[in-house]
């Protein structure tokens, strides 16, 4: 038997990782993967203030320490002078994947014309993906249906762990070889 894929699922946020209001953005995402995966996986949850020191530390924890195959993040890609993430993503990546940000920022302007105000970006570090999420409930599930159609096989391509999605929810794109 396979081992579960491990998912980082890290919420950027100042006044969350204080106790001053409670993370509702790091469990939407949980619930979406719930639904969208049906291979086994389990999730390493983590709050964290905004900063590039704290973010990067955590990613680099959950790539290289916790073993996490894809880390989503989410909150800190704004234009807010605290909104440091995507620096603190390209601080610790090997390689930048500029086409998830295109697409996420694509669709959300198809709702929101702040969309263009966002700076999600994805990359590898070794063999785990990480990718920027917006931090509303509502944008993380379009943007994560927007962009997970592709990471299954992204995944594939880093050696990271196979995810299989739900094929009534979202159909996962792998090439025919």
């Amino acid at each position: 038997m396979t081992q579960p894929a491990r998912i980082g699922i890290v919420t950027i946020s100042d006044r969350a990782s204080q106790g001053l209001y409670a993370d509702e953005s790091g469990p939407a995402i949980a619930a979406c993967l719930r639904e969208i995966l049906s291979s086994p996986w389990e999730a390493v949850a983590r709050v964290i203030p905004d900063g590039i020191e704290s973010v990067s530390t955590a990613l680099v924890d959950l790539a290289d320490r916790q073993g996490c195959d894809l880390i989503l993040t989410t909150g800190g890609t704004g234009p807010a002078p605290r909104d440091l993430t995507p620096e603190a993503v390209l601080a610790v990546i090997d390689r930048e994947m500029p086409g998830f940000g295109e697409v996420m920022r694509r669709v959300s302007y198809e709702t929101v014309p702040t969309a263009i105000l966002s700076r999600q970006l994805a990359g590898i570090r070794g063999k785990t993906l990480i990718i920027t999420i917006p931090g509303k409930p509502a944008s993380i599930r379009v943007c994560l249906d927007a962009v997970f159609p592709a990471v299954p096989y992204c995944l594939d391509l880093i050696g990271a762990a196979r995810l299989e999605t739900n094929p009534d929810r979202l159909v996962a794109f792998r090439p025919k070889s």
